[in-house]
């Protein structure tokens, strides 16, 4: 490894009072290089898997990492690597997530906390990759946006016939075969869609994207099939569409991850996004 990659952590108040735990990966040599904040995915963490691995990349090509827990994903500052918390992931909305990430940027962008930047780029990925792309919208900070396996439509993340007996009984259990885990989520989640459908509409915040964006998906995604990113591509048709190769949902890396390296798969991924964030044609 890398003697000059450092890490240090910070906790940022988050939606409802709730601290998130974020981190901030960089060469000591380079404390004012451009700023990449990462969004993970749903039923994720910031430490997951190879989380830790990408950002140590990130930061050996000439960025800063920072990656954070959402307020109500279910760990806690304490208990970063366990779904401890699931009340606070029963109430998890995605008008919370979003202003979970405003936080975020306004935490990196205010001057305070560490060498402070003006504009920051987003890489999200699943429905990470969904809430990056409305911010992205939203966000004149955002300069720009990488997706990795996003999600077109939140609904993609539930089966289309369980919502009336969500509405009914008010909760949902979403499994969990890592953990074995009965994750429940709320109706409150799917009233936050209602009221707020337009904001919430993925497509048609990725029609209003002016920034670059670049979104990579495995064609052997069996979580969030390749449709979503051509779909995205077709919404915004300025953005730049790669198609990982034998590439799953995420991109063939797991959690526990014990290797030193990251999959080939991912190191691809990586190089373009940062090949992308560089300006500069990168292709598989």
């Amino acid at each position: 490894m890398n003697q000059y990659i450092k890490q240090e952590t910070f906790l940022i108040p988050g939606s409802s009072g709730r601290n998130m735990l974020a981190d901030l990966t960089f060469d000591s040599r380079n404390r004012e290089a451009p700023l990449v904040i990462f969004a993970h995915g749903f039923k994720g963490f910031k430490d997951w898997g190879t989380h830790n691995l990408v950002a140590h990349y990130f930061a050996e090509q000439g960025f800063r990492f920072l990656k954070f827990n959402f307020s109500h994903n279910g760990t806690t500052p304490e208990h970063p690597l366990d779904f401890v918390d699931l009340e606070a992931f029963s109430d998890n909305t995605f008008s919370i997530e979003l202003e979970d990430l405003k936080l975020v940027i306004d935490f990196a962008t205010n001057g305070a906390n560490f060498m402070p930047v003006k504009t920051v780029s987003l890489i999200g990925h699943s429905m990470g990759g969904g809430i990056s792309i409305i911010k992205t919208a939203e966000d004149a900070r955002v300069a720009k946006l990488v997706t990795w396996a996003s999600v077109a439509d939140f609904h993609n993340l539930w089966p289309k016939e369980a919502e009336a007996q969500w509405r009914l009984t008010n909760v949902l259990h979403f499994p969990n075969s890592r953990t074995n885990q009965q994750m429940p989520v709320k109706a409150t989640l799917l009233d936050d869609l209602d009221q707020n459908a337009k904001r919430l509409n993925i497509l048609l915040a990725a029609a209003a994207i002016k920034q670059p964006w670049l979104l990579i998906h495995g064609d052997a995604d069996p979580t969030v099939n390749v449709s979503h990113a051509l779909e995205l591509n077709r919404k915004q048709p300025k953005s730049d569409l790669v198609i990982a190769p034998r590439a799953n949902h995420t991109f063939n890396s797991n959690h526990p991850y014990l290797d030193a390296s990251l999959p080939a798969s991912l190191e691809q991924v990586c190089e373009v996004s940062v090949g992308f964030l560089k300006e500069k044609a990168a292709y598989f």
